[in-house]
């Protein structure tokens, strides 16, 4: 008998719902490489307001931050920069959702 086979949501699948949300939003959602910087965040998000953001995509399941990703975010962070880890379409809701 064949087993079914559970299969995981990619990171591009969220990472693409994540682009197409902030441009309805009316935001830019640009890829970030920083040459040879390993663990950059993946995406600069800029909405209106203006609210700027560093986002790291990461899986749903089993999605983990490497060393370097907790560096930049402890250093960024330290710095006051806004930063954020997307795996899921609730996360991206709470990025969208207007500051308070």
């Amino acid at each position: 008998m064949a087993r079914a086979v559970k299969r995981s949501v990619l990171e591009s699948v969220v990472e693409t719902e994540l682009v197409v949300r902030v441009r309805a939003a009316g935001g830019i959602c640009e890829k970030v490489q920083a040459i040879g910087r390993r663990g950059f965040f993946d995406r600069l998000v800029i909405l209106p307001g203006p609210r700027i953001i560093f986002v790291e995509v990461k899986r749903p399941h089993g999605g983990r931050l490497s060393p370097h990703q907790h560096w930049y975010r402890a250093a960024f962070g330290a710095l006051g920069v806004v930063i954020a880890v997307v795996q899921n379409s609730e996360d991206i809701t709470r990025l969208l959702a207007p500051e308070k």
